[in-house]
């Protein structure tokens, strides 16, 4: 069992360093494929839905989870059944990069808001170039 835990003496080596970089790489779970939801209606019926959720993320700024389901709620959209369903189908946009979910720390707890996507967020680093050179 002395080679499962590397050359002993506590700096573990070359054989303990690669052990651990192995057991750290297999112990972790991949994340969830975004793109791959199923947003559990018809296509048509998840896009309309999407654009409403849009739609109020826009009017209502960042909003968290139970925000945007308050004002989903109070805009009566067709087709949403729970929150459940409405945070499904925010993964699905947050898949397609209509919306982005940001992390805000707010003392020792995090707060998860969605807002949706901007094209200067997305492809700031293609907007750039083609800025200097129109300026010239």
């Amino acid at each position: 069992m002395q080679f499962l835990r590397g050359s002993g003496g506590g700096g573990g080596g070359f054989p303990g360093v690669a052990w651990e970089v192995l057991r750290r790489h297999f112990s972790k779970k991949r994340s969830v494929d975004v793109r791959r939801i199923n947003p559990k209606v018809p296509k048509e019926e998840a896009v309309a839905i999407s654009g409403r959720l849009l739609q109020i993320l826009s009017d209502h700024g960042p909003l968290t989870v139970g925000n945007t389901w308050n004002h989903a709620k109070d805009a009566g959209i067709a087709g949403l059944n729970s929150k459940t369903h409405m945070k499904i189908l925010l993964k699905w946009m947050t898949g397609r990069n209509v919306v982005k979910l940001t992390c805000v720390h707010v003392g020792n707890a995090k707060k998860f808001l969605y807002s949706p996507s901007t094209e200067s967020s997305s492809s700031s680093a293609g907007a750039s170039p083609s800025s200097t050179s129109a300026s010239q």
